[in-house]
């Protein structure tokens, strides 16, 4: 089999490293990539952090996969006996809610204490106390991971995942797909810059961002949009000790960043596509019309919070749910997806690779069912809805 992926981030590598992990030399892997060094890729400006506080078993279920590849990176990733270190750093989300969300993260809470997930519930009494530096006047209850959550170096993860795919012999294409030939109902070739093609039994869209422009080229629709995320890197001249992510009731987030912090606002889907502005351009804007006011109140040492820098990333959304669309193309079975991830890619990376791997080679998921996330759900207008996205 010859499968080409368009791609090669995170997802896009963990799915090469999986296919030639579990199909070896019957499968022969090409990842497109006009960039190996990644450094617009959103696995590279990422905030690069891991949760289990999902609301679906199965988002849950991934990222628990994500945090056994991260946290046992030299098991996975080890090529010739080096160490791999992607700086993993245990701290949990704590998830804050008024009286307004409270029974949301009640009934998220049940899911993950059904699958096991180290979740405590915070009364508001409890919440001051164990972080007497927030206020907590309006709130009502918090959810706070007490173990397998955290952050990470995203990009040393995606670069960690290309290293061992190639070693087990996926091949790297430095280009861009220009055009994409279809036959009927399936895919035939790639059409690369330099004018060549590039021929395949089966093509795996990962491009992330621009997901939705490979759609195109095929005369297929993918609907990913790409969204600017800045996040900025923040001071505060007052010290506080370690904070977890904290997830505000106003969608504005933050965490500890070795002296500092960095934090920002999760874009809507009104937001301007990338051919519109430039993504990697951050908005500084954004800092004190939206991300400072909600930090202020939140916590009041940020109120002499100040921005020491800031950068922009891509956030890949698939706006019918903010859930990833993985699987083969309901109008073409050989365009497999796995993009729209919405902001948790990087972490479930590794268990969308290992899924596609073994639809593309069993044809059929065996680890985890990633079927809830197939387009077929776009065209019945039925979201696989996830309550705790970022």
């Amino acid at each position: 089999m010859r499968v080409v992926i368009i791609g090669g981030g995170a997802v896009g590598s963990a799915t090469a490293l999986f296919l030639r992990r579990l199909g070896g030399s019957s499968v022969d892997v090409r990842v497109i990539e006009p960039d190996p060094t990644l450094a617009q890729a959103s696995s590279a400006r990422s905030a690069s952090s891991i949760r289990q506080q999902f609301s679906n078993p199965i988002n849950i279920r991934m990222s628990r996969f994500g945090l056994e590849v991260i946290t046992h990176a030299g098991e996975w990733l080890s090529v010739d006996d080096q160490a791999v270190d992607l700086g993993f750093v245990p701290s949990g989300y704590l998830f804050l809610a008024t009286d307004r969300g409270a029974a949301t993260i009640r009934s998220n809470h049940a899911v993950q204490i059904e699958e096991q997930a180290p979740v405590r519930l915070l009364d508001r009494e409890q919440l001051a106390q164990l972080f007497p530096w927030l206020r907590t006047e309006d709130l009502a209850l918090a959810s706070l991971g007490t173990e397998g959550e955290g952050w990470f170096d995203g990009a040393s993860l995606a670069q960690a995942m290309a290293r061992k795919a190639r070693s087990l012999g996926a091949q790297w294409v430095r280009s861009r797909v220009t055009g994409v030939e279809r036959q009927g109902g399936r895919l035939k070739a790639v059409r690369l810059a330099d004018g060549s093609a590039l021929p395949a039994d089966a093509f795996v869209n990962a491009a992330g961002p621009w997901a939705g422009e490979v759609g195109r080229m095929a005369g297929l629709p993918v609907p990913v949009h790409a969204r600017r995320r800045t996040v900025f890197m923040m001071d505060c001249p007052t010290p506080l000790p370690r904070t977890p992510l904290v997830i505000d009731t106003s969608g504005v987030w933050f965490r500890s960043e070795g002296r500092g912090f960095i934090g920002g606002w999760s874009p809507g889907d009104g937001d301007p596509d990338p051919d519109d502005l430039p993504l990697d351009q951050p908005d500084l804007q954004q800092f004190e019309a939206r991300v400072w006011p909600a930090l202020a109140e939140r916590v009041p040492a940020f109120e002499a919070l100040r921005t020491r820098s800031a950068w922009a990333g891509y956030y890949e959304v698939h706006p019918l749910d903010h859930n990833a669309l993985i699987g083969p193309h309901p109008d073409c079975e050989n365009f497999v997806l796995a993009a729209g991830f919405s902001g948790h890619g990087l972490q479930q990376s590794p268990a969308t690779g290992r899924g596609v791997a073994e639809w593309l080679l069993f044809g059929r998921y065996e680890s985890l069912d990633l079927s809830p996330f197939s387009m077929d759900r776009v065209g019945a207008g039925r979201p696989f809805i996830e309550q705790a996205i970022i």
